[in-house]
């Protein structure tokens, strides 16, 4: 790999704009000495796209993953977590799942629309509808574009629960619309904490809420009834997962009642974005992370079968998961029902709807 690839640029996680895995053609970087190339100077703007999706609801079949349906109002995501594993879905573009996902934002601009129009369907049947599964609803570019709030007023509307998963503050600009929804048990927040140290998450994170932001909102969150989970995710052996404890600890003091977490998941072309990244930030312990990850997926960087992709296993893998279930055992996490009300869901009336006596 040509070493001028691996320069990290201040902002960004992805180091390099790997080819795409569907193009015939591959990219290859060189400094041609002029100073003038996109990757090697100052970190490329956020360009906005409109998305043409006719429909917003994506549902899985997937038994390691707790909800059925969820909206993502973004594709690509400014965040610039390394780690991502959205990051391949970029491919589908013809865009990199490298510095292209971050800067390259695709928005739908009519997502409320079209959930209104999905919800009011008579073949559907109400399921929590997870927001933000795929990339964060509340990423930067959403003080702009407040799609994520248009989202979140139709779920009000028709009493749709909605689970909200994401790593920024930004969410406590809805709380106008969260705090009602969670009093009638139709919305909880969920917020991914990866560690506490704010070094390694400007790192890993560049453009996502600093952690001690993150424990503040879930102190915001709980004061107004918002019930809160944290999801230590993902735990990177030999990176952050010595910090399992201690962020279990702090969300728990925050008041999140609920706790998950998740091996780091590192499919198709994340394997070289990841380990790109390790040689740059970690030199010293990017051997010993990549052996630990293997031994957690059976000799290789990531095994994608069900009921071990996101836990992995052998003895590393199943030390992290006690450890996991300990904590939250002392710290009380995960001792109390999280469902949401699916009973009240009621579309409400459209413009020229016949009234009804009743």
């Amino acid at each position: 790999m040509d070493e001028s690839r691996r320069q990290a640029q201040k902002g960004r996680g992805a180091i390099s704009n790997t080819t795409s895995r569907y193009e015939r053609e591959v990219r290859v970087l060189g400094d041609d000495g002029w100073g003038d190339n996109e990757i090697l100077g100052e970190a490329a703007r956020t360009l906005l796209f409109d998305d043409s999706a006719r429909t917003v609801i994506s549902r899985n079949r997937s038994p390691d993953i707790v909800f059925e349906q969820s909206v993502n109002p973004y594709r690509g995501c400014e965040h610039a977590c390394v780690y991502c594993f959205a990051r391949p879905t970029h491919a589908y573009l013809g865009l990199s799942p490298g510095l292209d996902f971050e800067t390259r934002i695709f928005r739908k601009a009519r997502a409320a629309e079209l959930l209104a129009t999905e919800l009011r369907a008579k073949s559907y049947v109400c399921k929590p509808l997870a927001l933000g599964a795929n990339t964060d609803p509340y990423q930067p570019v959403e003080r702009e574009q407040r799609i994520t709030r248009a989202i979140l007023e139709v779920c009000r509307d028709f009493n749709q629960p909605v689970m909200v998963i994401t790593k920024s503050a930004l969410v406590l600009r809805d709380l106008d619309i969260l705090a009602p929804m969670a009093e009638r048990r139709l919305v909880n927040v969920a917020l991914s904490l990866t560690t506490l140290d704010r070094d390694l998450a400007r790192r890993l994170e560049p453009r996502a809420s600093a952690p001690s932001r993150r424990l503040a909102a879930m102190r915001e969150l709980t004061a107004a009834g918002i019930p809160v989970a944290v999801l230590a995710s993902p735990m990177i052996p030999g990176l952050n997962d010595h910090e399992l404890e201690a962020i279990l600890a702090a969300a728990a003091a925050a008041g999140a009642v609920q706790a998950n977490t998740i091996l780091l998941r590192l499919p198709l072309e994340i394997k070289d974005l990841f380990e790109e990244w390790l040689r740059e930030h970690a030199p010293n312990r990017a051997d010993r992370v990549l052996s630990l990850i293997r031994q957690c997926r059976e000799g290789e960087l990531y095994r994608p079968q069900f009921g071990s992709r996101m836990k992995g296993t052998g003895p590393v893998a199943e030390l992290l998961a006690q450890r996991f279930r300990m904590a939250c055992r002392r710290l009380g996490l995960n001792g109390r029902d999280a469902g949401l009300n699916c009973a009240d869901f009621r579309p409400p009336p459209a413009p020229g709807d016949q009234l009804t006596l009743l």
